[in-house]
């Protein structure tokens, strides 16, 4: 079961934005020795979950069942894929469904309208928890010092000049989050794009997930974002609420 384990951390750690990893990096991410890396890597692509090229190891077609597995089966993603497409009828605008995972926000599913400049936000990305609209508001749901932990284990790299690195300025924020059930990252993670974010609550009022928007900021201030979007993202999660 320990070797199970150390290559499924590999098997994550292709997830942390590296398209192929080498033995030594594999080895790194996972916290493994380079030796036990290379019997993870060696091992899985005999099972067809990587390929080997050279000194380096790609994720192989063969993964996406292990996703399929959960986002195939899941009433929250299940119930929230027509509801994502109506929120993005609504708005003309990608709407997502994200997950809290540690430290990182875990996107399920999206609506995509069609635009010739994307987001970049897909299935099965990853952004960190400390500076984008959805995590904020998935860090609301938590009390303020788990929310610190989370904070200060993260690295707060400076993605733009306007991304929020100091630990009590994120909270601040995530405090304004948890009081107006709705966060805005304005250009944090990247320069041209907002969004924003409201949480998506179960029966018992608990915060399952977030629902999402993203825009160009050539096309929307955050005004307009809260005037024009705002409604229908908490419409359409209240529905996916119930819906669950």
């Amino acid at each position: 079961m320990a070797g199970l384990a150390k290559g499924l951390a590999i098997l994550e750690a292709f997830g942390m934005g590296h398209a192929a990893l080498t033995v030594a990096e594999a080895a790194r991410l996972s916290d493994t020795t380079r030796p036990a890396a290379r019997r993870c890597l060696l091992t899985l692509s005999a099972l067809g979950y990587v390929t080997q090229e050279g000194r380096l190891f790609r994720p192989a077609p063969r993964l996406v069942r292990l996703g399929a597995a959960y986002l195939g089966n899941t009433p929250l993603v299940e119930a929230g894929r027509p509801i994502l497409a109506a929120a993005r009828d609504a708005t003309g605008e990608s709407v997502s469904l994200a997950v809290r995972e540690g430290a990182q926000v875990l996107f399920v599913a999206r609506a995509e309208a069609r635009r010739i400049v994307s987001t970049g936000v897909r299935v099965g990305a990853y952004l960190p928890v400390w500076c984008s609209a959805t995590g904020r508001v998935l860090l609301a749901a938590l009390s303020r010092t788990e929310g610190r932990i989370l904070i200060e284990v993260a690295s707060r790299a400076q993605r733009t000049p306007k991304t929020l690195v100091e630990v009590e300025a994120i909270l601040d924020a995530v405090d304004r989050a948890r009081a107006d059930e709705v966060a805005v990252s304005d250009e944090e993670l990247e320069l041209g794009m907002r969004s924003m974010a409201v949480p998506v609550r179960d029966a018992g009022g608990q915060v399952v997930a977030a629902m999402s928007v993203s825009v160009s900021s050539a096309r929307l201030s955050v005004a307009q974002m809260r005037q024009e979007l705002l409604p229908v993202l908490r419409e359409h999660a209240r529905m996916l609420g119930v819906a669950l």
